[in-house]
């Protein structure tokens, strides 16, 4: 081998190639780790026209900076995404790079609608569950009551939509919906009349129900001077109905 000068050649030109390799990525590693690239900015704005209203920068810089390392060329984007969704009101996050030392992060918040369940978390017109400051939840607007099984949370708040559209007829609104593990409906109007209106296998057959309230609703406030606890839908030919202390069938069986 030793006298084969072609091959000694080759063997030489490899190692030399690792060699200029190996110092080019020492190189580039020691320019990329200069302090003009260590992180100095993080600039959080919204992801929409409006301001951010509940996330601030204590929040920010209690929860999410501490989880950033690296700097403008090492720093993980998707981590520092991942570390920004993690804060309360944080929808959805967006990170891009800005020469030389500078984030953006784009957030998009969670806009509340009202309480899931009984464990304090809330929900948003997008269906979304999250956990937040319940007062502040409750500066902005005045909160919708949801349940469900896991999983339904934007069945629901669809349905809740279409319960509002409903009972606008009447001058009514649903200020708790319920959707049990049997996926039967009730609503609360803010009215304080509860409503059973059952299982049903489509939007059409809830939509039949409600307008079969909605047809005699007047006539039983009329009847009973507004004093209708519960009106119970379920019966397939009637009603039944809680007055006070009186429980009332209309037309059922």
């Amino acid at each position: 081998m030793w006298q084969d000068v072609r091959l000694l050649n080759a063997i030489a030109n490899v190692l030399f190639s690792f060699v200029l390799l190996a110092m080019a990525v020492s190189g580039v590693w020691w320019v990329i780790n200069r302090p003009v690239f260590n992180l100095h900015v993080v600039r959080v704005v919204a992801d929409s026209q409006q301001n951010l209203r509940h996330v601030n920068a204590l929040t920010i810089r209690d929860q999410a900076l501490p989880k950033i390392s690296g700097n403008f060329f090492t720093t993980n984007l998707d981590a520092v995404r991942a570390a920004f969704e993690l804060v309360p009101w944080v929808r959805k996050a967006s990170v891009q790079r800005v020469w030389p030392d500078k984030l953006i992060v784009r957030i998009d918040e969670h806009e509340v609608l009202g309480t899931w369940g009984e464990d304090g978390r809330l929900v948003s017109i997008a269906g979304d569950v999250f956990t937040a400051n319940l007062a502040e939840a409750e500066e902005d607007v005045e909160l919708v009551g949801f349940s469900g099984p896991d999983g339904s949370e934007k069945e629901v708040v669809a349905q809740y939509r279409q319960f509002k559209e409903w009972f606008a007829q009447i001058g009514l609104e649903p200020e708790l919906v319920e959707y049990s593990t049997r996926y039967a409906w009730s609503v609360k109007l803010n009215n304080g009349m509860q409503v059973e209106l059952g299982k049903a296998q489509d939007a059409k057959g809830l939509k039949k129900r409600v307008d079969q309230l909605v047809k005699v609703y007047p006539q039983l406030v009329t009847r009973l001077q507004g004093n209708i606890v519960s009106v119970d839908m379920r019966y397939p030919n009637g009603l039944a109905l809680r007055a006070g202390s009186k429980d009332v069938v209309l037309n059922g069986r």
